[in-house]
């Protein structure tokens, strides 16, 4: 390689597509990759940070005309200005008690502190304390949104953020594994997993966890399948469910659109559950499609089901 990463590297680093990079270097003369020798798009790191805190701010409801070819500082500026006043938003718990604000603190701490095994040790010794549903909602939600608050404000580099994510995402499967399931299962049977170019599996996890808890059986397929595929795997695996999260990195039209698209390709029978920061799923709900904004929206939404059987 000649210096930078190709275009599909940044698509992974980001969660930005080609398509839309390409769109944005002919529409607002941002990035402007080098060419390797055969011709290929080639992005410096800084041009990469400034897409990673540009998709920050997508995700927080910018549209890509206010943000694209800012600077760095610029960027983090904005980030700053736009942070949710208390990271608790993603679940309906009370995280502004002094107790939760420093425990969340001193996790941060720890992630600061490069020791893997501490902040396993001290996610572990919260998840076995607190039981598993708290656990999820009223500290890893609010924490994972912590984090990724001080990664746009340049407290943590993007590293420090994967090693949380790596240790609390084994954290979350040990304590599914260890989980009691019922003798016979309950249903409904649920098909996790995202669109194309939605990379984040984390809430995925959480949404596993609380479901499980509740007595569903969960199959996760990982992260962006594309929509005949999705509703493929619904067939073979007979899933009650098929439960998507989205976040503001598609444009709402998309975004509809895709969910148009999947409800058709899907039975009439089988649910469809989307989820995550996208405003658009709230905002114009559409027929067949139930919107789950809060994880503490899952339970009523699994009684429902139930009851309707």
């Amino acid at each position: 390689m000649d210096g930078g990463l190709p275009i599909a590297a940044v698509e992974r680093e980001t969660g930005l597509g080609k398509d839309t990079l390409r769109v944005w270097e002919r529409r607002y003369g941002f990035p402007t990759p080098a060419r390797g020798s055969s011709g290929d798009r080639l992005y410096s790191s800084e041009q990469v940070q400034q897409l990673r805190l540009i998709g920050r701010l997508l995700d927080s409801g910018l549209r890509p005309g206010k943000v694209v070819g800012l600077n760095q500082a610029e960027l983090q500026a904005l980030l700053v200005q736009h942070a949710p006043v208390q990271p608790a938003n993603l679940s309906k718990t009370k995280n502004d008690r002094p107790d939760a604000v420093a425990v969340i603190d001193g996790l941060l701490d720890t992630i600061g502190s490069h020791d893997p095994r501490a902040l396993r040790h001290a996610l572990s010794h919260a998840q076995l304390r607190m039981g598993l549903a708290p656990f999820v909602t009223d500290l890893v939600a609010p924490l994972t949104r912590a984090v990724g608050e001080a990664w746009a404000q340049g407290r943590f580099e993007i590293f420090e953020e994967h090693l949380y994510t790596e240790v609390i995402t084994r954290v979350l499967r040990h304590a599914i594994a260890s989980l009691i399931l019922q003798p016979e299962p309950q249903g409904p049977k649920v098909l996790l997993t995202t669109v194309p170019l939605e990379q984040h599996s984390l809430g995925l996890l959480m949404v596993e966890a609380l479901l499980t808890l509740e007595g569903c059986t969960c199959v996760s397929l990982g992260t962006q399948t594309p929509l005949a595929d999705i509703a493929e795997a619904a067939r073979v695996h007979r899933a009650d469910v098929v439960a998507l999260s989205f976040s503001n990195l598609h444009k709402a039209a998309v975004v509809q659109s895709s969910l148009r698209e999947l409800r058709t390709q899907l039975p009439a029978s089988t649910a469809l559950w989307v989820g995550g920061a996208c405003a658009a799923l709230y905002q114009w709900p559409l027929v067949g499609v139930s919107t789950v904004q809060h994880l503490s929206g899952l339970q009523p939404l699994v009684a429902q089901w139930r009851h309707a059987r």
